[in-house]
């Protein structure tokens, strides 16, 4: 069996162990993650050969074609070649005429004529004089030898480190402004002394048994005004012109790179902002939402959280947000049978706890969720990210220099902070 054939046989071999497992719809066994591990390596063995093989397979035919037409026969004199008086030989004439190669040749091409059919050819090395007497090999790895062939493949990929998925949006009410002030009303008393009234049987009451006036009592209410800045996040990177002029993709993946950042700095301002100097108030740090104490264990405090979301609040949860670690603790939380209460990881559907979707956010912080209605969360956007170019920074000008700026602008306020609710992942926390 042939190395190509037994590389198939390998990884249909260990195709066929991950097949059954995903069939059986369960983890490898132990004795079936070394099998795949085995096989996985013998794959890697033999497609390295395989490579190693065809490579000089290429290089070979390279060397018989820049060999062809020259006798193979040593000439007189200087060493040179018949023919060639004063001149010594070149490497593809020194290769092919050597008693390695020469040897090789007739194993492998009885006759001179190498088959069509070859496979898997590997040459012995051969040593050659340089210009200085030393002895030189040719191989694939330098410049000055077989290695001048081999180009580089630029394949045009750029991999960035990646940034933290953004959710806020998806959840929130995004609303637009053309002010540097928003402004809305917030109740904070509402009516609540409707009553049956009875039917009036005298024209003028005098306080006698009997008498009932038909008087409705009167409601009340009270609103407070409550006005949110707007406020600019932003990020500039400094360079040259001739680099944003030479490397056309490189504007692109700055402009990129800058959007992203501030996208990333809002929402984390909306989250955990502290409101000191230009900082967003964020839900964690906005007076009036509700606090869960920690109950006997992580299920039972988070229902507890969405009954006094439901009673205290007056508002039905939409999602409970919260950190990746905190939302890998309710995964891998087990009953005592060790069953995972959240179907274990053959369950694709969307996570829930208590009936409430888990959204999870990198930029929340950790051992802490917020439940809440995140629909009386409002973010003004006054104006989306954008990007502008100057040279008008410092001696920038005279240096061919540019700053490219991100900034975005916007408000942001929880319209009912009682619609909220911190939840504790951990006790004492």
């Amino acid at each position: 069996m042939d190395l190509k054939e037994r590389l198939k046989k390998a990884l249909l071999d260990a195709r066929a162990i991950c097949v059954k497992a995903e069939e059986e719809k369960r983890d490898f066994t132990a004795e079936e993650r070394e099998q795949v591990q085995k096989l996985l390596a013998e794959a890697r063995g033999l497609k390295e050969k395989i490579e190693a093989a065809e490579g000089d397979a290429k290089l070979l035919q390279a060397v018989l074609d820049l060999g062809a037409g020259i006798e193979m026969t040593q000439g007189k004199g200087d060493g040179g070649p018949a023919g060639r008086p004063g001149r010594g030989k070149s490497i593809g004439e020194q290769f092919v005429s050597s008693p390695e190669f020469q040897a090789w040749m007739k194993q492998v091409a009885p006759g001179g004529n190498l088959p069509s059919s070859a496979r898997g050819l590997i040459s012995p090395p051969v040593e050659f004089k340089g210009l200085f007497g030393r002895k030189e090999v040719i191989t694939g790895e330098a410049d000055t030898s077989a290695g001048a062939f081999v180009q580089t493949d630029y394949t045009g990929i750029y991999e960035p480190i990646g940034r933290y998925p953004l959710v806020l949006r998806d959840l929130i009410t995004v609303r637009t402004t053309t002010s540097d002030l928003v402004h809305f009303v917030r109740q904070t008393c509402q009516v609540t002394q409707a009553a049956v009234v009875h039917e009036a049987n005298v024209t003028t009451p005098s306080g006698a048994t009997g008498e009932e006036s038909g008087e409705k009592p009167e409601g009340t209410t009270r609103w407070e005004p409550v006005t949110e800045p707007v406020k600019t996040v932003a990020v500039w990177i400094p360079s040259t012109k001739r680099a944003l002029n030479d490397v056309a993709q490189l504007r692109s993946l700055i402009d990129s790179e800058l959007n992203d950042d501030v996208n990333e700095e809002l929402e984390s301002q909306m989250l955990t902002g502290n409101g000191v100097g230009e900082n967003f108030t964020g839900v964690l740090n906005t007076a009036g939402i509700l606090i869960q104490a920690w109950d006997t264990d992580l299920l039972t405090t988070i229902r507890r959280a969405r009954t006094a979301l439901r009673v205290t609040g007056r508002a039905r949860a939409t999602a409970l947000v919260c950190h990746p670690n905190d939302a890998e603790t309710l995964d891998l939380l087990q009953d005592t049978n060790g069953q995972y209460y959240f179907g274990g990881p053959i369950d694709g559907g969307a996570q829930r706890v208590w009936r409430v979707p888990v959204v999870e956010s990198d930029l929340m912080t950790e051992g802490t969720g917020i439940m809440g209605d995140w629909r009386k969360a409002v973010l003004w956007d006054r104006e989306r990210a954008t990007i502008q170019i100057s040279d008008s920074h410092e001696d920038f000008f005279i240096r061919n220099m540019v700053a490219i700026l991100c900034e975005l602008r916007a408000a942001f306020a929880l319209t009912r902070p009682s619609s909220f609710i911190e939840v504790p992942f951990e006790s004492g926390s």
